[in-house]
């Protein structure tokens, strides 16, 4: 394994994260291009179904995500009918839950998303991608 200096600028892990991050997000986004959705959209909608129903602050919490870029990019897809709000018992809590539409277009990008998957796993190797995700998992 070669050496890094860590003290170098072109060694900053977060800029180096959020490099990889952006081209992660635009290899999804185009594996997800077929079915109109976006890497962002996928995720909010995958997280979306396995929690029900949310609330934004829930939401962007289990997405790690700001509230606000996540308040934004959700009235996106309630305009395109993949999302609705519900009532809350809460009157300044607002909860979300995916529609028909949102079931539909998530279950029509698992396979693209699943290919995807395993080009980047294939890419990397089992042993690697598996570290890597402990990795990711111990920085956030």
């Amino acid at each position: 394994m070669e050496s890094v200096d860590l003290a170098a600028p072109s060694a900053c892990l977060c800029f180096n994260l959020r490099k990889a991050a952006r081209a992660a997000t635009r290899a999804l986004d185009a594996a997800l291009k077929p079915v109109g959705l976006t890497a962002t959209q996928f995720s909010a909608l995958a997280v979306l179904r396995a929690m029900d129903e949310a609330s934004v602050s829930r939401l962007a919490e289990a997405m790690g995500a700001d509230r606000t870029t996540l308040t934004r990019n959700l009235a996106v897809m309630e305009r395109d009918g993949l999302i609705a709000y519900r009532p809350s018992r809460d009157r300044r809590e607002r909860r979300v839950a995916l529609t028909a539409r949102g079931r539909r277009a998530h279950e029509r990008s698992l396979p693209l998303w699943a290919a995807f998957q395993a080009r980047a796993v294939g890419r990397l190797g089992e042993k690697e991608a598996a570290r890597l995700l402990a990795v990711l998992g111990a920085v956030g």
